[in-house]
Order: C-alpha cells, then structure tokens, then sequence
C-alpha cells in the first residue's frame, strides 16, 4: 500500500472517530423536542463493544471487500419493515450529524464527511427514535438481532449488504471510544446505524443514551432495475356487428306492359279496277245487247 493511501486512511479514520464522539455526545443530549414523554426504549442485547474487524461472532457470514465509494440512496431493514430515503449531512452547530427535520422524520441522514456505506471504514447513519407525535424511523433499531440484514442503494447503482454483528446501548456518560469504535485499523467496509435510547429523562426531555448497531460488509449486487409497464395499446374500434336482416322474399319480375288493342276502323275502300268506273260499276253499257 503506498504511503498517501495510508495516510489518507488514517486520516479518514480520524476524523470519523471524531465526528462520533461528537455525535454521541450531541445526538441525544441535544433532547428529540418532546415535550411529552415518550415510551422508554432500551437494549438489552449485544455487549458494550463495537463489531471487530476480525474474526467475527460465529456462524456468521465472512465480511467482503469493500467496494469503491459511492453515495447511499437508500436504507432497508426488511426484518423491521423499514425503507427510508437516506440524506447527507455534515455537522450541525453543537457538534453532532445533522438530522433530518421532524417534518422527515421517516428519512436518515447520513455523515458525508466520512466513509460511504460499502467503502473502507466505519459508514455512519443516524436517524430519530421518535416526534411529539409518533415513533419515527429508527423506532425499532434496539430490537434488531445478530444476523439481520441491512441493505443501502447507493448511487452506482448496487446494493451493499451489510450483516449486523453487533447492538449495543452506549451511556452519553461516561462516553469511552474505543469500546464503541473497536480497533482503529480495520480494513472492512462496516456501518453504524445511531439513534436515541436508554432512558428517557422527563425534565430534561431527552434521552441518557444511544443505540447503535454495529454492522460489516458482507455482500454487493446490481440493484434491481424496475419493471417498465407495458405499453398499451389503443383500442382500434371494433366494426359494429349489423343486427340480422329479415329474409327477402322475392319479387316476381315486372311484367312488360301490353300494348292496348287497337280498335277496327273504317275499311279501306278497294282500289278502283281497269273496269270499273266511277261509283265501281263497270264499263259495260247498260243497254242489253240487241238478241237477233
């Protein structure tokens, strides 16, 4: 490994660590702006220290190799039901990870100035226990188990899968790093997801401690493409069925008109003969032949 490599992780660690102990220290001590107090939540499993870099609790996966840093989108804890948008945020004014606003309180904030999830180095998600109102997105983060899967969409597209190790309750006082951190030379891509808890301090109206989960990296895919519908297709208009027509009966074929019968007339007079003189009588003399 070269040296600026080194010494870029190095620096990397430190400041995350840093930027933990001021979160730990303000995350919770800032109050969650309840007036009201809310149902107290506590852990009761895992121990006091963070996940190891290595070996881990047994029968659990082998971690994987960290992947090339890349934004998260989004947080999915599917034993909790839970999916959440994941913002990015640096510090706020008293030192802690900005959170989401109350008006967001189902999204988590992730701290940009650290290790992205997937990547070399302890990834940091934090998120509220709950509003005046209702339980918020990390309500049941302190009921999670060894062995839960967590899975963040990042914005190259894959899906970093991450098995929890670990879940501990850490008091805000006495605040010891090192038993939350473990050792500051792990080389695995590992995330830590922070919320309220302990117990609930009803005149301060906050909380006396943290819940955090100590996962690592254990596996990587493509995230799944979502299923495009198909298009539909316009209805072409269907030719309107023709309601049955009665049989036709068929016409006799017109019958030719007859021409009316002509009426006799007068008959023709016959034409005169050689002999026939005027009035048709003959040429011969009306005298009768003298008999001898």
């Amino acid at each position: 490994m070269s040296e600026a490599r080194a010494g870029g992780r190095k620096r990397n660690r430190l400041l995350t660590r840093v930027a933990w102990a001021a979160l730990l220290l303000a995350l919770c001590l800032t109050g969650n702006g309840s007036a009201d107090e809310p149902e107290t939540r506590a852990s009761g499993r895992g121990g006091t220290t963070a996940a190891k870099s290595h070996p881990h609790a047994h029968g659990l996966p082998p971690a994987r190799d960290p992947l090339p840093g890349a934004g998260p989108q989004t947080l999915e804890i599917k034993v909790l039901g839970l999916k959440a948008p994941i913002e990015s945020h640096g510090l706020d004014k008293l030192g802690g990870v900005e959170l989401p606003p109350y008006e967001r309180a189902d999204a988590v904030s992730w701290y940009k100035d650290g290790p992205s999830p997937g990547s070399e180095g302890p990834a940091v998600i934090v998120g509220h226990v709950d509003t005046q109102k209702a339980p918020a997105v990390f309500a049941g983060l302190s009921v999670l188990k060894r062995g839960a899967k967590i899975h963040v969409t990042r914005t190259d597209g894959i899906v970093a899968e991450f098995t929890v190790e670990n879940i501990a309750v850490v008091p805000n006082e006495p605040f010891d790093a090192d038993k939350l951190y473990g050792p500051a030379d792990t080389d695995e891509a590992q995330l830590r997801l922070i919320t309220c808890g302990g117990d609930y301090d009803r005149k301060k109206h906050l909380y006396n401690a943290n819940v955090v989960v100590s996962s690592y990296l254990t596996g990587a895919a493509p995230a799944p493409q979502p299923q495009q519908k198909p298009q539909q297709e316009t209805p072409q208009p269907q030719p309107q069925e023709q309601p049955p027509q009665p049989p036709q009966q068929q016409q006799p074929p017109p019958q030719q008109p007859q021409a009316p019968a002509q009426k006799p007339g007068p008959a023709a007079p016959a034409p005169p003969g050689p002999e026939t003189g005027e009035g048709g009588e003959t040429g011969e003399s009306e005298t009768d032949p003298e008999i001898e």
